[in-house]
């Protein structure tokens, strides 16, 4: 032992020597990635989108026009869980497993974080329009980033989709994507039903 150093500073060398060695690697992330893009967005973000798109707007048939809208404390909560999912989802698009890019791929993701933080915020507020219009501007971020990454999921009407055969699967995969389910927006209008969603 040194006699000039004291005792509390070779304790204090000892253990930070022993934290960075028992510490992972710089490079090495704590986190483990389950779910690759395609089944991050057909187990996780679609679900959601889907729950948060189908809470508000109204279905024509031949009896007439019926509002679709939460009914329960329950149902308004099931909402804001799927306003969660969808922003949470943004951030677990950007983790170095999934983001396919450090440019758009991260600037799409961090706006499905603020799309889907804005849409927990209207349906904590149990505000129906707000879950409307929030619910199309969520498709439209969804529908950008199809439309750059997996152009074959696009609505056949969307003038960016491209023909399904002549392109191999895109990160997000199954055909089944946003752009094809749901109701609403001007297709939805057309076939009588309408909600925020696609």
């Amino acid at each position: 032992m040194n006699p000039a150093l004291p005792l509390k500073t070779l304790l204090a060398s000892t253990f930070l020597a022993g934290a960075v060695a028992c510490s992972p690697a710089a490079d090495e992330e704590p986190y483990r990635a389950v779910a690759d893009v395609q089944e991050l967005m057909f187990h996780v973000v679609e679900p959601a989108a889907q729950t948060y798109w189908g809470a508000v707007g109204w279905i024509l048939d031949e009896e007439g026009e019926h509002y679709l809208r939460p009914e329960s404390e329950e149902e308004w909560i099931a909402v804001e869980n799927a306003a969660f999912m969808v922003a949470e989802s943004g951030n677990l698009l950007m983790m170095a497993e999934r983001a396919l890019d450090d440019d758009a791929w991260i600037t799409m993701s961090r706006s499905l974080v603020d799309v889907g933080e804005r849409a927990l915020r209207a349906a904590e507020e149990m505000d129906e329009q707000g879950v409307f219009d929030l619910g199309a501007e969520m498709y439209q971020v969804c529908s950008n980033c199809h439309a750059r990454y997996s152009p074959e999921i696009l609505r056949p009407s969307d003038e960016r989709s491209v023909d399904e055969a002549a392109t191999a699967d895109g990160p997000m995969g199954r055909a089944t994507g946003h752009g094809q389910t749901g109701a609403g927006g001007q297709a939805g209008r057309d076939a009588g039903a309408g909600t925020g969603g696609p």
